[in-house]
């Protein structure tokens, strides 16, 4: 790269010259030196003079042919004062002296020539180039390379040799201390790489403590789910983690003892995901333990009914069996009682002067869920396991959907007690004891006879009665309300003797009896029977209509055996 003295042609240095401030100003440049300022400072003792010579003195002189000519000086050196030094030294005017090159120490000045020259000779000096850069160093003044810029720029003024050799003092200092920086910065990057180390270790540590945490919850949630049930849907778990039965009021009822959801699975000798499975309450879901059909009703419409599948029909006779059998009715109720009938409900009836019938809203449907828990709370059974209970026993009316090619049963209403299930009738005897229980007392007061058959409800007086029928129907809408039940107006009726009264198909106005219609039916089938045969009777295509002729005639025979007594005979008469 090309160096000039005097500051001109100077590229090397054109990036070190604004580092100087405007007030600094650079040094004035060093003025030629001539043959008897050389020999002047040969003779000198002591350091020459900062700025003007180098603070080494020594001297070796050289001869240099006398014959060489003499640099022409360029334009732009001409106008320096160096330059005119050396013009003046190699004006023709006067011959020029011996040429000597004095070697005046390692910041001795240099000509631009001797600086190219010299330049051109260090072949290896890029070598050195890794002194420079980001190594936080300062070259040495011995080498070659230094010492070459280090004399151009004390020639051109850019530096004084004091100043250099104060800047490689402190490259001299820094190398001797290196070693200890250098530890020093190990200690440093050490200490910086081991946060990074424990953070790191920090993290992988809680990572594997988390999946550590992971893998342990799902072995307790897997063990938890095959030993307990602690969900069984939305709405109806609230009550699943109070474990504490009543078990002095069990054993005095005869009840076996349960106490949590694993107890009932035991009883009912399934597993606790089977047991989960049956009890589950979805408001949409894939499978239906209930098949479900309608028939149609009397008073017209449908009925719907839901026959449960064979595995939760085998848990809800455990129910029935276990349970529900052991705990008695209200001496009122007569339906789905053992040992009591139609014959039973309507005997109490039997010839009084009025006779009042009611007939209650939708039964089954309105014994919902809630009501059934409470039935087997009040039994002494936990909230726990009288939830398992109220939702085997219990189901929502389902509509079957399409969606995305799938059938889904989705509820339409809540959970109540199914037309259909074996345990229905006796919960809602169990559900109605309180409603028996309040209708008696005020039948009584009132001087009315009570009695239930499902929904259908009876009351009956004498004539002093009559004027209080008002009242009593008053108060029976009012305790059915006040109970979580409705009276269906379209059904109520009031019968005097003088009309057929009837209580659950007995008529009562005397005695117990079957209404004459149907008696004149089976006569007349019978009678037909002995000429044209019994199957030739069947003109509304019952399926089993011998069945069905038998039964009618044994349904006489419970309610009054004296009207039952012909048929029986005529029964008895026909052939094969």
């Amino acid at each position: 790269m090309p160096l000039a003295v005097g500051g001109v042609g100077m590229g090397w240095f054109d990036w070190l010259k604004p580092r100087k401030t405007p007030d600094e100003g650079p040094p004035a440049p060093s003025p030629g030196l001539t043959h008897g300022d050389l020999s002047g400072l040969v003779a000198q003792p002591g350091p020459p003079t900062p700025g003007t010579v180098p603070t080494d003195p020594r001297v070796v002189t050289t001869r240099v042919p006398t014959t060489q000519e003499p640099a022409t000086p360029t334009v732009a050196s001409a106008g320096t004062p160096a330059s005119a030094s050396r013009a003046a030294r190699r004006s023709p005017s006067s011959p020029p002296p011996e040429s000597l090159d004095y070697d005046l120490g390692p910041f001795a000045p240099i000509s631009q020539s001797d600086l190219r020259a010299q330049a051109g000779k260090l072949t290896n000096a890029w070598r050195t180039l890794y002194l420079f850069g980001r190594t936080s160093r300062i070259p040495p003044a011995n080498d070659p390379r230094t010492n070459l810029i280090d004399r151009a720029m004390v020639s051109g003024g850019l530096l004084t040799p004091e100043e250099l050799a104060e800047i490689h003092a402190v490259g001299e200092a820094y190398d001797r201390a290196r070693p200890d920086l250098q530890v020093e910065l190990a200690k440093a990057e050490l200490s910086a790489v081991l946060p990074e180390q424990e953070r790191a270790e920090r993290k992988a540590r809680k990572r594997a403590e988390a999946a550590e945490r992971k893998r342990l919850r799902a072995e307790a949630v897997a063990e938890r789910r095959a030993t307990d049930v602690v969900f069984l849907g939305r709405g109806v778990s609230t009550q699943l983690h109070d474990r504490t039965s009543d078990a002095e009021a069990l054993a005095k009822l005869g009840l076996p003892v349960l106490s949590t959801p694993a107890d009932v699975a035991a009883a009912l000798s399934v597993t606790i995901p089977q047991l989960r499975w049956l009890a589950f309450h979805s408001e949409a879901s894939t499978v239906s333990h209930y098949v479900r059909f309608e028939v149609p009703k009397r008073s017209g419409g449908t009925r719907q009914l839901a026959a449960p599948q064979p595995h939760l029909a085998a848990a809800q006779a455990w129910v029935l069996a276990n349970v529900l059998s052991r705990v008695p009715p209200h001496d009122a109720a007569h339906g789905f009682v053992p040992g009591r009938s139609t014959v039973t409900n309507a005997a109490p009836h039997v010839g009084r002067a009025v006779v009042v019938g009611a007939d209650l809203t939708d039964f089954f449907p309105t014994v919902t869920f809630a009501r059934v828990r409470g039935v087997f709370r009040q039994l002494g059974y936990s909230p726990a396991v009288a939830t398992v209970l109220a939702l085997l026993c219990t189901e929502s009316p389902r509509r079957t959907v399409t969606y995305a090619n799938r059938p889904f049963h989705v509820a339409t209403g809540p959970r109540a007690l199914p037309q259909g299930a074996c345990t229905s009738p006796a919960l809602s005897n169990l559900a109605a004891r309180r409603l028996d229980s309040r209708l008696s007392g005020i039948g009584r007061k009132l001087g009315f006879a009570y009695t239930r058959y499902a929904d259908d409800l009876t009351f009956s007086g004498g004539a002093e009665q009559l004027a209080k029928v008002g009242y009593l129907l008053a108060r029976l809408r009012h305790i059915a309300q006040d109970e979580g039940f409705a009276v269906n107006e379209k059904k109520t009726r009031v019968l005097r003797q003088s009309a057929s009264q009837q209580v659950t198909g007995v008529v009562v106005n005397q005695r117990p009896g079957v209404p004459r219609d149907v008696v004149r039916r089976l006569r007349a089938i019978l009678h037909r029977a002995q000429f044209e045969g019994l199957p030739a009777q069947n003109r509304e295509n019952h399926p089993h209509f011998e069945a069905w002729v038998r039964g009618m005639v044994a349904y006489v025979q419970m309610v009054n055996p004296d009207q039952a007594r012909p048929l029986r005979e005529a029964l008895d008469a026909l052939p094969g």
